[in-house]
């Protein structure tokens, strides 16, 4: 079953932590200083919040699979509807190793989907020429580096 995937991006994470808590009447499952998560069950979301973007808003969107075949059908489908697609396979990011790819909509909002395999004592691993094209660096919106939208016309 997938879990929807909210990530926002937040200027006063202590702040922000105590209205999410009251709003979903949860503690967040993960709480780091530059970053806090909740996963909740009722509604089934996995939303996350960070100090790390350009400014306040919703960073991405995205589904968590329970399983590698949920991703491998959310790839296909993807695929199948010819949407551009950046696949990052195994992959660290948000405290978390992970196995995911991304899809940009036609407004450039990304779309995280991402099956998790285990958490990590870090918001990222890697270098820091790998860190700046991770999902979670300040980019335009938290958009992941390299997802062009596809155009419905064939025409450049």
């Amino acid at each position: 079953m997938k879990r929807f995937h909210v990530h926002v991006h937040v200027e006063d994470l202590d702040k922000s932590i105590g209205f999410y808590s009251k709003l979903f009447a949860a503690e967040p499952s993960r709480v780091e200083g530059d970053y806090a998560k909740w996963m909740l069950d009722d509604p089934r979301i996995n939303f996350a919040i960070s100090t790390r973007g350009s400014k306040p808003g919703i960073d991405h969107l995205g589904f968590q699979t329970d399983d590698a075949e949920e991703l491998a059908a959310l790839k296909a489908r993807a695929e199948a509807a010819d949407m551009a697609l950046l696949d990052e396979g195994n992959t660290t990011c948000c405290y978390a190793r992970s196995e995911k790819h991304w899809v940009t909509d036609p407004q450039g909002i990304a779309w995280e989907h991402f099956h998790t395999l285990g958490n990590i004592p870090v918001f990222s691993e890697g270098s820091k020429t790998d860190a700046a094209t991770a999902c979670c660096t300040p980019t335009t919106r938290g958009k992941p580096i390299g997802i062009p939208v596809k155009s419905q016309s064939s025409c450049c």
